[in-house]
This record gives structure tokens, C-alpha cells and sequence, in this order.
């Protein structure tokens, strides 16, 4: 399967996306699998992994179910309390959803730096395992150490880092995301999705040579066989369309040989997250 490893959907309503800025007003209507659709049967991708947007269990509710009524949305990545009392029972009422294949927290919005590493937040994590759901990390460069040793605490626990960590692009800045990048990929339970940075370049200013020293990063700490490609959609378009954003990727790519490529392109998606072929 050729697969994208990171999209949303929305219906868009202010209240629900106060985290879309009149900068990003681009983004202020819905997006639905209609509109997703053809943009992954142009760029030959067989499906995605559709990603929560809100902390709510309607979200996770209403992706599922979105799922259930289009097979080429391969998983659903929703939204649990993990830090709830009877967080197992939680789990176990979702897990019964076969396309639920992960669950995710909006760290990077959290105020505590050490969020992930709380007694309540680690017991919901420990209880992932059981029902063979994935954890994405979507986490700033600051929140690196503390998701190296969240990994480290729960080596069986599969874990996805969602956007490279949102390195600083558009400043060029290298250091110190890269020496934590590779310090976290030193955890091999950690995979990592090659998406959502062409937001974080100069909008609409980008050149293809702005990413090389990223992904070379990343390739490097992770290899292509823990590196799978995201677009980010349809956040990504206050930036750059579909098809531009995925040719980042594609184009760096070109170098590896066509069993490295396919691991980026799919491979290592449906293995971090169990997807059958």
C-alpha cells in the first residue's frame, strides 16, 4: 500500500478550531473524504490515516464512522482521556472499532513541559499495549527529552512522532532538535512521519533546499525503514497544495532504492499502526 500517514477532517465551526488564525483562514470551511479523495487517487496513493483535530471522544466517534463509510481510510488516529480513572474501560469500548489504530494528545498545546511523564498520562499509555493501539507524539523540538523517556519507560509501546517535531524552518534552525531527534530515534519503538513541515518553512516562500538538512536528519537517526510520509492535509495547503507538499518528500526520496522507498511510502505505515495489507 502507497498510504498518507497523516490527514484531518473537519467540520468547521469557530469554536471547535480556535487555533486556526485569520493567517490561516484558508482553513476556515470543511474538509471532508470527497475533498480528500481525488487528491490521493492523483498522486496514486491507496489511503490514509486520518488524524484527530479535537480533544473530544465526538471526534474519534465521527472519524470512525467516516471510516466505516470510506475503505481507503486505512485508520483512525482519535482522541482518549488518557489521563481518566477507568482509562482501560475507555479503551476497550473504542478498541472495538477495528479501524481505530492509534490514539494521540495535543502535547505541544499543553503548558506543562513534562505532560507526558505525569503518573496519570504514563497509566493510560501502559494501558495501549493491550489493545494494540499506537501512540502519536505531536510535540514541539522542547518536548523531545521528555517523549525520549516516555519512550524508554514503555519500550513496547509503538510510538509515531508526527511532523518531524516541528523543527524551526523558516529560521533555519538545526540545533539542539537534531541531537534530540537522534537521541529519541536511539528507541526503536519510535517511528516518525516525514509531514507538516511545510508549515513550519516560510509560507508560500519555500524552496525544496530549506527541508534537505531536516530530512537528512531524519533519515539518518531513523533510516527509511521508520520514516513514513504525511501530508498534513488540509493544513498543509495555507502553505502549499497536495501534490507540492507530498513532492518534498518524493523528491528527497529519489535518492534511496525502491525497497527504501517503499517503506517510506507505505511500508512503515501499515506496520506502525498493524494495518493489514
Amino acid at each position: 500500500m502507497r498510504l498518507d500517514a497523516h490527514q484531518h477532517f473537519w467540520q468547521y465551526e469557530a469554536a471547535e478550531f480556535g487555533w486556526i488564525t485569520d493567517e490561516m483562514a484558508v482553513l476556515r470551511r470543511d474538509f471532508l473524504p470527497g475533498d480528500l479523495a481525488p487528491l490521493l487517487a492523483a498522486s496514486e496513493l491507496d489511503g490514509s490515516i486520518a488524524v484527530q483535530a479535537r480533544q473530544c471522544v465526538e471526534e474519534t466517534r465521527w472519524l470512525l464512522q467516516l471510516a466505516e463509510q470510506n475503505s481507503w481510510i486505512r485508520g483512525v488516529v482519535g482522541w482518549v482521556d488518557l489521563c481518566a480513572e477507568d482509562v482501560r474501560g475507555e479503551l476497550e469500548q473504542w478498541a472495538r472499532h477495528a479501524k481505530l489504530v492509534g490514539v494521540r494528545h495535543v502535547v505541544q498545546a499543553e503548558p506543562d513541559r513534562g505532560f507526558m511523564l505525569r503518573p496519570e498520562f504514563q497509566r493510560g499509555i501502559a494501558a495501549l499495549a493491550e489493545f494494540d493501539l499506537t501512540y502519536d507524539l505531536l510535540i514541539y523540538p522542547k518536548h523531545l527529552g521528555a517523549a525520549t523517556e516516555l519512550a524508554r519507560a514503555f519500550p513496547g509501546q509503538r510510538f509515531v512522532l508526527d511532523h518531524v517535531a516541528k523543527p524551526v524552518i523558516r529560521a533555519g534552525l538545526l540545533e539542539p532538535w537534531a541531537r534530540d531527534m537522534r537521541t529519541l530515534a536511539g528507541c526503536a519503538n519510535v517511528t516518525c512521519k516525514l509531514s507538516g513541515m511545510v508549515t513550519e518553512a516560510r509560507i508560500h516562500g519555500w524552496t525544496q533546499a530549506d527541508f534537505t538538512p531536516y530530512l537528512d536528519v531524519a533519515l539518518e537517526a531513523f533510516g527509511p525503514e521508520r520514516l513514513m510520509i504525511g501530508s498534513d492535509w488540509p493544513v498543509c495547503t495555507v502553505s502549499a497544495d497536495y501534490a507540492a507538499t507530498l513532492g518534498i518528500v518524493l523528491g528527497y526520496i529519489e535518492r534511496l532504492s525502491e525497497g527504501e522507498r517503499a517503506a517510506v511510502l507505505g511500508g512503515t505505515c501499515a506496520r506502525a499502526y498493524g494495518l493489514a495489507g
